[in-house]
């Protein structure tokens, strides 16, 4: 099973979406809330060099928002 680690904020929709589509493949993963987690935004920054989110890492591949046909194929769902 794949590592998945996801970048939100409370209030970001595509981050929703994308915890849902995770949960509706039965996909654990593990969630930072960058909006209350400065060490979680920083390894955010440092790893996508992005300030949006969701930031999604899927075993060391980060995916920038919610890319539902890259997700697919990183996880193998494709």
């Amino acid at each position: 099973m794949a590592e998945v680690r996801i970048y939100t904020t409370p209030t970001c929709p595509y981050c929703k979406m994308a915890k849902k589509f995770l949960q509706d493949n039965k996909v654990a993963y593990q969630e930072l809330n960058v909006a209350e987690d400065k060490k979680a935004l920083d390894e955010m920054l440092k790893r996508s060099k992005q300030l949006s989110v969701p930031v999604i890492d899927i075993d060391g591949q980060i995916i920038i928002g919610f890319n539902m046909p890259q997700i697919k194929q990183r996880l193998g769902l494709a």
